[in-house]
């Protein structure tokens, strides 16, 4: 396995006209989305079916295996909305979540777009 990656990047990805700002530097990567809307929908995945069974729970966190996978690789992933540190995976043995998240998600529950 890899013992560390290095990362040279800055990168610009529009997302239904919205703007993702991707950048690394060594083994640091941040990902910028600029807004919780936009995040919330590229993480909603797609429309679900009314008539489809529902799916078994997962026993596996993704969030654990994002952040597995960024310490096997020596990166850490800064994952941010406006600028704003929400998550960070590859730092310790889970993700951290901060209180941005937290404050972002619920108040994207009271937003009208």
């Amino acid at each position: 396995m890899a013992s560390g990656l290095d990362i040279e990047a800055r990168l610009v990805i529009s997302f239904d006209g919205d703007d993702i700002q991707l950048a690394g530097s060594g083994g640091y990567l941040i990902v910028n989305f600029p807004s919780q809307r936009v995040l919330d929908k590229l993480t909603s995945g797609p429309p679900k079916d009314p008539n489809a069974p529902p799916k078994p729970k997962s026993s596996i966190d993704p969030l654990q295996q994002l952040n597995d996978l960024a310490h096997q690789l020596g990166l850490v992933l800064d994952l941010r909305v406006a600028g704003k540190t929400h998550v960070t995976f590859g730092v310790g043995r889970s993700a951290k979540i901060t209180l941005n998240a937290v404050l972002g998600k619920i108040g994207s529950f009271f937003r009208k777009d």
